[in-house]
């Protein structure tokens, strides 16, 4: 396909600016809900770490302004969002947890300038060694960065704490980055491997919440339903009584019982001397 620079930037920068809001939802979700139960901190921290290195190969390479921009968003709102990991899911302070998004931003920022300024000499040079390692490592890890995802999802058997719609827009950020390298004057395959495996790791998040979410929410049902069933109509209508409390209830409510669940006889019965109306000792009925 011949070089197009036009087509080329608006197909970039199209797939950057979904690669930019697509944190978005998962950020706004894990806030509102306050939790990020189901969603990997290892995940989050990873992607920012592999963006950092993507955009070593990407400034490098001067591949095209909108994907240069693209891995610096990426990693500053991964971090975000794995700031909340800490904040909800670890109980850290909101202190801790700003100074450590802080850090890691810094660190990031640092380890990024200077592995640019170390990199560029020897590509300059026509030594492209270093660079493809910084590309193909930004792939591994993006990669890596899914499996403690599936984890969660095993764990959970359904897909709970990540948003649908991060994935959906991170699928089409990287549909649309794919289809920009088709017009640059030469193909970037290890450019074009990174996006086509987020292409391929977020379609299978998408189809496991197709899948397990509509058979967890039917197991639930069911476990209420027999959780209902199981409950007894007595335990409901007198909660805490036995059997023996009822019973001993009903003998104390019986005109002459005494305290051994004897009913007193009147005289005459079994002794020839007793006046009458008089209760014998020793005379009773067990009942």
């Amino acid at each position: 396909m011949p070089a197009n620079p036009v087509a080329e930037n608006v197909l970039g920068t199209i797939g950057t600016v979904c690669w930019t809001i697509q944190l978005v939802p998962q950020i706004w979700k894990s806030w509102r809900s306050k939790s990020t139960e189901g969603l990997s901190e290892y995940l989050m921290l990873l992607w920012g770490l592999s963006g950092i290195f993507f955009g070593v190969y990407a400034i490098v390479q001067d591949i095209n302004v909108p994907l240069i921009v693209q891995p610096q968003v990426l990693s500053a709102l991964s971090y975000l969002s794995w700031a909340q990991c800490q904040y909800y899911g670890r109980k850290r302070s909101l202190r801790t947890v700003v100074l450590m998004y802080l850090a890691v931003i810094l660190l990031s920022g640092g380890f990024e300038a200077g592995m640019i300024f170390a990199v560029q000499p020897s590509y300059n040079r026509g030594n492209k060694g270093p660079i493809d390692f910084f590309g193909a490592f930004s792939t591994v890890l993006l990669s890596v960065a899914l499996l403690p995802q599936y984890y969660e999802i095993y764990k959970h058997k359904e897909v709970i704490g990540v948003s649908i719609l991060f994935m959906i827009v991170d699928m089409t950020g990287g549909i649309f980055s794919d289809l920009s390298l088709a017009f640059k004057a030469k193909f970037d395959i290890v450019a074009s491997v990174t996006y086509s495996l987020v292409i391929v790791l977020d379609a299978v998040v998408v189809l496991c919440a197709m899948i397990l979410n509509p058979m967890a929410k039917r197991r639930r049902k069911r476990q209420a339903l027999a959780g209902g069933d199981g409950v007894q109509p007595a335990s409901r209508e007198r909660p805490g009584l036995s059997m023996q409390d009822i019973e001993a209830h009903h003998t104390s409510e019986r005109p002459g019982m005494d305290n051994g669940g004897a009913l007193a006889v009147p005289g005459g019965v079994g002794a020839g001397n007793g006046a009458p109306g008089t209760t014998q000792p020793g005379v009773s009925l067990a009942i």
